[in-house]
């Protein structure tokens, strides 16, 4: 974990730090936001704290919240996944991004971009929180 993401952690009412893994959620489908919120909810150490609806809203959220990881769809509109992933490793090289999408054929310019795992929607919910969680490799 890298020392700017510990110093966002949040503080409980009794003073210790919550060491969860901090997650932006980036889909333009509300849907999917829902989806994934609901999937990652279930898995304890996960919290998501903040959704964006574009590649561009990814990006300065991520520069606001400072999350561990992105869960982002490589096709959206004002800026896709990819270019925001390739935007986004320039300025956080340390910052998890986990690209899950319905094209397949995006994998290897997700990759080139900088994403860490590349995921199709309808994936087994394992697959997903092991990318989270930084258990996925590139491919």
């Amino acid at each position: 974990m890298t020392r700017e993401a510990d110093e966002t952690r949040d503080v409980t009412p009794g003073g210790a730090v919550s060491s969860a893994v901090r997650v932006v959620l980036a889909d333009d489908s509300r849907r999917s936001r829902r989806g994934l919120r609901a999937l990652l909810g279930t898995c304890p150490g996960v919290e998501v704290v903040a959704e964006a609806t574009n590649g561009l809203q990814a990006v300065r959220i991520a520069c606001e919240v400072i999350p561990d990881v992105i869960v982002m769809d490589s096709r959206m509109p004002t800026m896709d996944g990819v270019a925001a992933t390739k935007l986004l490793k320039r300025r956080r090289p340390g910052l998890r991004i986990v690209i899950v999408t319905m094209l397949a054929a995006v994998r290897q310019a997700a990759l080139a971009a900088g994403a860490d795992a590349f995921l199709v929607k309808g994936c087994p919910p394992e697959d997903l929180i092991d990318a989270v969680l930084g258990g996925c490799d590139r491919g």
